[in-house]
């Protein structure tokens, strides 16, 4: 699994999971906050990986360059940004406006009817 990831797993789970999915997650709301497209999150979600890949490397001795370690790690910290982003721009629909559109579960919304 080391050589999966270029570092040992609690690295793993500490830099990419808690530092860079918690800020993922704030980039995500931001985004969001912001009313931008959820393609606008793409571009922070490669450099966050390049980010993480740095501090395991400069850090922890882990390796820099190791395709899998990268594309891992991206997508762990694109996952907390596709959510938070759905999340609070769903949530930012419902009560902006609360006349045309209801709450239809945690990422989703529907028009309202009657």
């Amino acid at each position: 699994m080391a050589t999966l990831i270029g570092s040992t797993i609690p690295v793993f789970i500490g830099v990419t999971v808690v530092l860079f999915g918690g800020a993922g997650w704030l980039a995500g709301r931001a985004s969001a906050m912001a009313w931008q497209p959820l393609r606008y999150v793409l571009p922070y979600g490669i450099l966050m990986g390049f980010g993480a890949r740095f501090l395991t490397y400069a850090l922890f001795q882990g390796t820099f360059l190791t395709w899998s370690g990268y594309l891992l790690s991206t997508g762990v910290i694109m996952t907390f940004m596709c959510m938070a982003h759905r999340l609070y721009y769903t949530r930012q629909m419902v009560r902006q406006y609360p006349w045309m559109y209801e709450r239809r579960g945690l990422f989703t919304w529907r028009e309202r009817t009657g």
